[in-house]
């Protein structure tokens, strides 16, 4: 700022015209520190919870790309959402202020649209590379992990390594994986060949440890906060109450598979953060987020827990969610779209929990702090 020679000749109205507008400076610094936090990038990687496409590029079964998908999508189109209209990371980047990412795969994801992040999910994977071979060509953990890094190429190209480096460090990444590992592996058949090979305990400690694996690559490309969701109630879901379950209760084997794993998942993540001396990796407990609407549905609006708003058989919980299966009218109603999916009222839920939650939904903290100490730094 000009002064005189002395600071004691500043008149009294200059005085107060300066803290004016160092009151303004401040005031515009303040409306620009959101928007720094908001322009983060988002990444996601995982399975059908949380595709929103790549599987529509790709010669599979695992496709949600006809409808009744997309039903209540703004576009009232399928996208290649496992939902009736939004997913889990639409509805994470709408509370943060981003774009939701692109499918990596789609070939509109170029230039100022890959700052944004990417989405390199692929429905029907694991944890595990033998997850998901029935849906044959799908996009394994290894494969999206190759891709992130093929994405860094893709824009060190338009804004330079250092500013790449920046990008992945400051982004926010989604993990939602572990689920088909029991669904489509573990118990996908009778004495399957995981099964022979694994007492269900040491199954359990098999896969936390190649996640493990997982989590430290995604570290070493970069990812400095990354969400890891637990498992849902695997049990729970109209398939399994329809195929394992009793007289409609949810399947015992697979609720105690969930119950192994998620607790084992917290551990390993708290230990993976005390080794790097920094919380990186973020606990959702997807299953709590779940059961409270599962065990108490009209408690959150829904008229059943039990039922899929789309399929057919038993709770609609048998085969794919087709033009021919039925249909329920009002998709707001009913916690479940089909046979595998929470519908996209359920996901809002779950996303309110992931942004606010206690530490019983989210340990360390929720996203919303996470926020607010990354806006700080």
């Amino acid at each position: 700022m000009g002064s005189s020679s002395s600071s004691s000749s500043w008149s009294s109205s200059s005085s107060f015209t300066s803290w004016i507008m160092l009151g303004l400076l401040v005031l515009t610094l303040a409306s620009f520190a959101p928007l720094a936090a908001e322009a983060r990038a988002f990444f996601v990687f995982g399975d059908s919870l949380v595709d929103n496409g790549n599987n529509n590029y790709l010669a599979t079964t695992a496709r949600a790309d006809s409808p009744p998908y997309g039903i209540d999508f703004p576009t009232r189109l399928p996208t290649g959402r496992f939902s009736n209209g939004l997913n889990i990371p639409d509805l994470i980047s709408e509370a943060i202020g981003t774009e939701s990412p692109m499918p990596y795969l789609s070939p509109f994801l170029k230039g100022e649209k890959l700052l944004a992040g990417a989405n390199f999910a692929s429905a029907g994977i694991g944890i595990l590379n033998d997850t998901g071979i029935q849906f044959v060509n799908i996009i394994r953990m290894y494969k999206q992990l190759e891709y992130f890094q093929q994405y860094q190429q893709r824009v060190t190209g338009l804004i330079g390594a250092e500013q790449t480096q920046r990008l992945v460090n400051e982004a926010l990444v989604l993990m939602t994986v572990g689920g088909n590992d029991f669904v489509n592996n573990y118990y996908l058949v009778p004495f399957s060949a995981r099964s022979r090979q694994f007492s269900l305990p040491d199954y359990v400690v098999y896969v936390i440890s190649e996640y493990r694996k997982l989590l430290v690559r995604v570290y070493e490309l970069g990812a400095r906060r990354v969400l890891v969701t637990g498992t849902g109630p695997l049990g729970c879901v109209p398939s399994e109450i329809a195929q394992r379950g009793i007289n409609g209760q949810c399947s015992v084997e697979l609720q105690r598979a969930a119950g192994l794993f998620n607790p084992q998942l917290v551990q390993m993540i708290t230990e993976l953060n005390r080794e790097i001396g920094s919380d990186v990796f973020v606990a959702a407990n997807a299953y709590q987020m779940n059961m409270d609407f599962i065990n108490n549905p009209q408690a959150f609006g829904f008229v059943t827990s039990k039922v899929a708003c789309c399929g057919q058989g038993p709770y609609n919980g048998i085969g794919l969610c087709t033009v021919i299966s039925n249909l329920c009218p009002n998709r707001d109603i009913y916690a479940f779209w089909d046979a595998f999916h929470p519908s996209e009222r359920a996901n809002r839920i779950i996303v309110q929990q992931m942004l606010r939650g206690t530490t019983k939904y989210m340990h360390p903290m929720n996203l919303s702090t996470i926020m607010l100490l990354d806006s700080r730094t």
